[in-house]
């Protein structure tokens, strides 16, 4: 793997609750120079779309998944009428430790015919146990999902046993605690196609 590969595996990210347009703006303007993706707020999505082309992923039922489903629906159609290119979507946690995998999979497979564009749906592995993880990827499976991703970022940090497990059902986008291009490796090493991380710009210059 070259560095312009690498980098395309990465989704340079800025979500937190401070997060200002500027900020959004200036994600999307390093990942056209570094050569990354990008992932701002869904709020900021239709002002930064034409700042740069770069695959624009946004965030739906972030950050604890527990919208009603309806509402998730109508947040993913809004992010890709508003330019998103990929979508970031919550889990409802506490359905899915309550058993209840039904709901998680209807709520899943509506919002992903909803859109055209990539679903990749947000377990908060951090959250879970080893067999609440593996309900959640055939969940995933069963809604016709395209990515399983590791977690928000705010619950705990990727780690290698989680993106080894997860890969088993879909691709998977490792997220959390992602800081050194070593770590980044080590996720990629581990089945992960995919890293999301708000010091993208960093694990790139690390790249040799």
């Amino acid at each position: 793997m070259d560095r312009a590969e690498f980098a395309a595996r990465i989704d340079h990210t800025v979500l937190g609750p401070a997060t200002t347009p500027a900020d959004a703006r200036g994600v999307v303007a390093a990942a056209a120079e570094y050569g990354t993706n990008a992932c701002v707020p869904p709020c900021y999505v239709s002002e930064v779309r034409g700042e740069a082309d770069v695959t624009l992923a946004t965030v739906v039922g972030f950050p604890h998944g527990q919208h009603a489903p309806a509402i998730k629906r109508e947040e993913a159609v809004a992010a890709w009428e508003a330019g998103a290119d990929e979508l970031d979507v919550v889990v409802n946690v506490g359905r899915l430790k309550a058993g209840d995998d039904d709901a998680v999979t209807a709520e899943l497979a509506e919002l992903v015919a909803a859109v055209p564009v990539p679903v990749k749906v947000i377990v908060e592995a951090p959250l879970l146990t080893d067999a609440e993880k593996r309900r959640a990827g055939e969940a995933a499976v069963a809604a016709d999902a395209d990515y399983l991703k590791t977690g928000t970022g705010f619950s705990g940090p990727a780690t290698v046993a989680d993106v080894e497990l997860l890969a088993e059902y879909l691709p998977v986008k490792a997220s959390g605690g992602i800081d050194t291009t070593e770590r980044a490796r080590a996720m990629l090493d581990a089945g992960a196609k995919r890293i999301g991380a708000s010091a993208g710009v960093a694990l790139v210059e690390g790249f040799e």
